[in-house]
């Protein structure tokens, strides 16, 4: 009988057994589903920034620098985690990313010129607090003579793509330290079966006077660009499309010698000059570009030209001949 009644007595204390642990489970998961609380912080936008501007050279006879167009940049202010900056508002809204908030900016257009500086200032959070300054800089430059005489011969000479060398259209990172087309470079002919309008467009510099100088760009089958903003400004050319040859009636417009901007080193192969574009409805070879164009070599019939694109990072190599 014995046998017999301890059965169930067993059975009842698993079950029991079971039920306790269950509970136990049940209590730690409802303890293990506590809500956390985070805090972020105090999320307070950066305050009191200011750009501060020295121009090198400023006295009370040069209120506008030296004419060397360099100017000492600082920037200040309060919670502020990281800041970038545009250094001219004129030509478009660019930002650069200006970890230390110091700078030495050269300021190229021949003259006296008024430059608008837009800073915006990252505090944490993603909070941003943005300042502008207007700086009145003077930059007084005359390039080589015998940069303007190869480039315009006697008056006025004209200039295509050189389709015949290897490397006449090429691209690289934009910076001080490469100053080769290390991505990509073009082979002989390369471009004329997809966009032969690069070949077939010619750009005519011309002397007006000692200081005066103008660009004339003639595109009989269009012109050779990216489309959008990245088409560097140049009229007609459509909101969207892939690289390629668009309808585009040419141009004339005024341009200057400046001392180039690109900050590569003295070391480095190039004239330290640069072609200035005034406006935005002419190009040289390539049309999703920026307008400086620094000049690494010329002779009476070679050009080439180092460019920044309008895509952010891309530097553009151009050759170019004339006969």
């Amino acid at each position: 009988m014995s046998t017999i009644s301890d059965k169930p007595i067993k059975k009842t204390t698993m079950i029991q057994y079971t039920k306790y642990c269950f509970a136990f489970a049940l209590l730690l998961l409802i303890g293990g589903c506590k809500k956390k609380e985070y805090s972020m912080g105090s999320l307070t936008a950066p305050t009191e920034v200011t750009i501060n501007t020295t121009l090198v050279g400023q006295d009370a006879t040069h209120p506008n620098g030296d004419g060397s167009g360099d100017v000492s940049i600082s920037l200040t202010g309060k919670n502020v985690l990281s800041y970038n900056i545009d250094y001219d508002a004129a030509d478009g809204i660019t930002f650069v990313f200006l970890p230390t908030g110091k700078v030495t900016r050269k300021y190229t257009k021949v003259g006296l010129n008024t430059y608008r500086i837009t800073v915006v200032a990252y505090g944490a959070g993603g909070t941003s607090t943005t300042v502008t300054k207007d700086i009145q800089v003077r930059s007084d430059f005359a390039p080589d003579p015998s940069i303007v005489t190869n480039l315009t011969g006697t008056g006025s000479k004209t200039w295509p793509v050189d389709k015949s060398i290897p490397g006449h259209f090429g691209v690289g990172p934009w910076g001080a330290t490469s100053v080769t087309p290390e991505w990509w470079s073009a082979g002989i002919n390369e471009k004329v079966n997809c966009c032969n309008c690069f070949y077939t467009a010619s750009f005519t510099f011309t002397k007006v006077s000692a200081t005066s100088f103008t660009l004339t760009a003639a595109t009989p089958d269009g012109a050779f660009t990216k489309t959008g903003s990245l088409a560097g400004g140049l009229p007609g050319i459509p909101s969207s499309g892939d690289e390629g040859c668009y309808s585009y009636g040419g141009g004339t417009s005024s341009f200057s010698f400046v001392p180039s901007s690109s900050g590569i080193a003295a070391s480095t192969p190039s004239t330290k000059t640069g072609i200035l574009l005034n406006g935005a409805n002419t190009f040289i070879g390539y049309g999703a570009v920026l307008k400086e164009y620094e000049i690494l070599s010329i002779t009476p019939t070679s050009l080439y030209l180092r460019v920044q694109g309008t895509e952010t990072g891309n530097a553009w190599y151009l050759k170019l001949k004339s006969n």
